[in-house]
């Protein structure tokens, strides 16, 4: 699922927002999902490893890394690619109350470039299917 990039020339990538409502999921269990090695481990990416604050996401052959550059407990995350040339960029999780349901939602903040967008957001929807069933919902 990494959706950073080394690249020669930087091209204009914009934020976009996406959110997941989990109706029937705890706020922390949804946490350590989105914030911990182990939690990762199998929706995001095959295999985590944290070092200080520099996670390792390795998927089939491929691996990147991401720093945690922002972070309040139970509330959010945010990651910045290591090999992405632009410094604003930026992924994040981040999680809130739904006043209508009282459910929980995720929040997903990525960027992306104009013509990828699409494809970005329909690799989080596969992503956000597998956390779904790791839930259980």
């Amino acid at each position: 699922m990494y959706l950073g990039g080394n690249f020669q020339t930087l091209m204009k990538k914009e934020k976009y927002n996406i959110e997941y409502v989990f109706d029937r999921a705890g706020q922390h269990s949804l946490w350590e999902h989105i914030s911990s090695m182990d939690g990762l481990e199998g929706w995001f990416a095959d295999k985590v490893s944290v070092n200080g604050k520099i996670y390792t996401f390795t998927w089939e052959t491929s691996s990147a890394k991401a720093e945690v550059v922002a972070i309040s407990y139970n509330n959010f995350i945010r990651f910045h690619w290591l090999d992405d040339e632009n410094p604003a960029s930026f992924f994040e999780f981040r999680l809130h109350k739904n006043e209508l349901t009282g459910g929980i939602v995720l929040e997903i903040t990525d960027f992306a470039e104009e013509h990828e967008k699409d494809d970005a957001i329909n690799v989080w929807e596969t992503e956000i299917r597998s956390l779904r069933r790791i839930l259980g919902l």
